[in-house]
């Protein structure tokens, strides 16, 4: 190798000279296995001062494009240890690094090693002034990171990824990358325990007419995945009135009819109370960062149902006891006493505590029943002006 390296590093012609560093390259990526020791010796070489900087820019180029025909190991080892080396020169040989980085995070994600490739990818520099870089290809760097990321559920750095592609969607025509981006958003918001607003973007999703965007073909079983993401995030957020209205689009709409949650969509629309067996049949279909635990050691679910049952007992009864309505929601009397003050406090629920005697009292939300009177008056004028009609024709009434 020393050899072969000195007699080209001598050679005068550019065009020879880059021609048998080809030669020595080839030779080392003939095997799949490769000669590592030789190829370190091949890289130490190129990024020294020794070779004028236009040919270690094909060569290196020639190697980052070759790279993937050798085994896993070998391109793992010689492909960092080019990274490590090409580092202090990294301005001139940008586009040979990310060609590297690219291959290398294909090899971690064949891997199934998520953040590892979403770290590869995040080293190359997508606001270099050296070079023009394409603002779609921008965007679909940020989305993919974000993406392997989120394979290990990691909604911090894919958060800080998807805000870079905040920057740059709102200009993109490729509607692929845009629908990924909202998907990938949604999964953000509903890791960070974002129910609401995730359940928003979820349904935003499953909504989506076309059903070939690009070369994608949108198959009806990922919308269905999405409505049931948007109906679980919408029966785990914070029980209160922008949920009902949540509720009550997913429970008109037809779809959702044929979901395997629908059952207990029903029984939180109609606010009625959700025993044990149920939430635990519901708790079956969770993932894991749904039922994850509280500081108050509950479970995101746990939180979830005794506010909606709150909620529902709240139609039910104008005062409870702390003890019966414990029994009634098949809990401890000292949970809704924690829980309902909040509901209070953040107006979701109407009443008041009182902790001497250890009671709740619910209070009728004065708009709702204002809705009610206006709903009860509308149909009694349509009767009357029915029955109007019926006299002026002569139809007899029968009393």
């Amino acid at each position: 190798m020393e050899s072969a390296l000195a007699s080209a590093a001598a050679i005068t012609d550019q065009r020879q000279k880059i021609e048998q560093y080809k030669s020595i390259l080839a030779s080392i990526l003939a095997s799949p296995t490769a000669d590592v020791p030789q190829a370190k010796r091949f890289i130490d070489h190129m990024v020294s001062d020794d070779v004028p900087l236009v040919v270690p820019r094909q060569i290196l180029q020639m190697f980052a494009q070759e790279m993937g025909r050798l085994e896993a190991d070998a391109q793992r080892e010689i492909a960092l240890y080019a990274l490590a080396q090409i580092q202090s020169r990294v301005v001139s040989f940008e586009e040979q690094v990310l060609i590297i980085r690219e291959k290398l995070a294909e090899l971690y994600e064949s891997e199934e090693q998520w953040s590892k490739a979403a770290q590869m990818l995040s080293g190359i520099d997508l606001d270099s002034g050296n070079r023009t870089i394409d603002e779609a290809y921008k965007l679909s760097k940020c989305v993919q990171i974000a993406r392997l990321y989120l394979e290990d559920d990691d909604a911090i750095n894919a958060e800080a990824f998807i805000n870079k592609a905040s920057f740059l969607v709102s200009n993109s025509q490729q509607e692929v990358l845009n629908l990924q981006y909202k998907v990938c958003y949604a999964r953000i918001l509903d890791l960070k325990r974002k129910f609401l607003e995730a359940a928003l973007r979820y349904y935003d999703i499953s909504q989506i007419e076309k059903r070939q965007i690009g070369d994608e073909e949108i198959d009806e079983d990922a919308l269905e995945q999405a409505l049931s993401a948007a109906v679980t995030c919408t029966i785990l957020a914070a029980a209160g009135p922008q949920r009902s209205r949540v509720l009550a689009t997913l429970y008109k709409d037809e779809r959702c009819s044929k979901l395997k949650v629908y059952p207990i969509l029903q029984k939180v629309y109609l606010e009625r109370i959700l025993r044990k067996p149920e939430i635990d049949a519901f708790a079956e279909e969770l993932k894991a960062h749904q039922k994850a635990l509280l500081p108050d050691n509950s479970t995101v679910l746990d939180r979830a149902m005794i506010e909606h049952n709150l909620l529902s007992a709240s139609k039910l009864y104008t005062n409870i006891s702390f003890e019966e309505l414990g029994t009634l929601l098949g809990i401890a009397p000292q949970k809704p006493e924690k829980i309902a003050p909040r509901m209070f406090l953040e107006d979701r629920m109407k009443g008041s505590i009182d902790q001497v005697e250890a009671f709740i009292h619910f209070e009728d939300d004065p708009e709702e029943l204002q809705q009610w009177d206006h709903q009860i008056m509308g149909l009694c004028q349509s009767l009357n002006e029915i029955l109007d009609s019926m006299t002026r024709k002569g139809i007899s009434i029968p009393v």
